[in-house]
């Protein structure tokens, strides 16, 4: 554990290096080295929970990198440390990701005050990666001041970055759909600040058309909170317009929601919340490898696939000899 100690000692010192190899620790799959993580994220709770998280979704091709690297260059300038937690899409086939977000934000990626970190996404849904709350704990720890997660971007049922986040940011294409798009579930009622972004050139007049629609769209939709309503606005991460005005969005919906007492109960809410994902994750994989488990799981597949069996008697015959087998031990 004097390794751990040492790594605890320089990420609380800002080493971007020993960060690095925090969350590399966290990701890991390992037992050795999950037990490793566990000890270091204990010893680096004190000194976590004071940045600004935000959470920032899509679909492809509406410019979320460059949205990200207008925003974290502003902030950096400011003097703001920005830490980026960038989710990449992992192939079905391959199981490989192109881990490419730092090409894509070549600026900011190189500043000192800032931290860019890809990870992939892997089979987990939602947008994010199972680790991604525990690396939002080691950025915090290392002193940054403002954490941004890009999700995968996959349409409408992103969601999980909004359980994990201060403030959920959700970027639209210009014509991205008319009111009625806007009223669809999921995504929309989750999202605490919409904007339009490539709201330059030709396209102007065209996101003006689709803020209209969707401010018209939210009166439909019931407000996760009761100090703060969702707004709309337009934005151009190429040119830097509205950026200024989406950052102030977020500190003023933080604000609100501090002086209404949400805050506090929300954060709360998601760190009860990751306890009983993790706990459900554990307990799947403690299932999977059991022994006695495993010998059933031939037959049961075999019934199922030929269709002898529901999947449903089969997950519970599977649970079943899981919790016999806790039982006699």
């Amino acid at each position: 554990m004097t390794q751990i100690a040492s790594l605890e000692q320089r990420i609380c010192s800002g080493n971007r290096r020993a960060l690095a190899k925090g969350i590399t620790l966290v990701e890991s799959t390992r037992s050795d080295h999950r037990e490793c993580a566990v000890a270091l994220l204990e010893a680096l709770m004190p000194a976590t929970g004071k940045a600004i998280r935000v959470g920032i979704s899509g679909a492809p091709g509406v410019g979320k990198s460059t949205f990200i690297e207008a925003l974290g260059n502003q902030l950096v300038d400011a003097g703001q440390r920005v830490a980026v937690l960038a989710v990449d899409p992992t192939s079905a086939v391959t199981g490989g990701s192109i881990l490419g977000d730092k090409t894509r934000m070549q600026t900011l990626a190189f500043r000192e005050q800032a931290f860019v970190r890809p990870s992939p996404a892997g089979s987990i849904l939602g947008g994010v990666t199972r680790r991604t709350r525990e690396s939002m704990l080691l950025c915090e720890a290392a002193g940054f001041d403002v954490i941004i997660v890009e999700t995968v971007g996959v349409g409408q049922s992103e969601t999980a970055v909004a359980d994990m986040t201060d403030a959920f940011l959700l970027l639209l294409l210009p014509a991205g759909g008319d009111e009625l798009q806007g009223i669809k579930r999921g995504i929309m009622e989750l999202a605490d600040i919409i904007l339009v972004n490539k709201a330059d050139g030709e396209q102007r007049n065209s996101a003006a058309r689709t803020m209209a629609d969707y401010r018209a769209a939210l009166h439909f939709i019931k407000p996760r909170y009761r100090a703060w309503k969702p707004t709309v606005s337009t934005c151009s991460a190429v040119d830097r317009q509205g950026i200024d005005s989406v950052w102030q969005q977020v500190l003023e919906m933080r604000r609100s929601l501090l002086e209404s007492g949400e805050f506090t109960t929300h954060r709360a809410e998601q760190a009860r919340a990751w306890m009983w994902a993790e706990t459900s994750a554990l307990l799947v994989a403690e299932l999977n490898a059991h022994s006695g488990v495993q010998a059933l799981v031939p037959e049961l597949e075999h019934s199922v696939w030929t269709g002898k069996l529901p999947a449903t008697v089969g997950a519970q015959r599977l649970v079943e000899a899981f919790k016999l087998a806790a039982k006699t031990t």
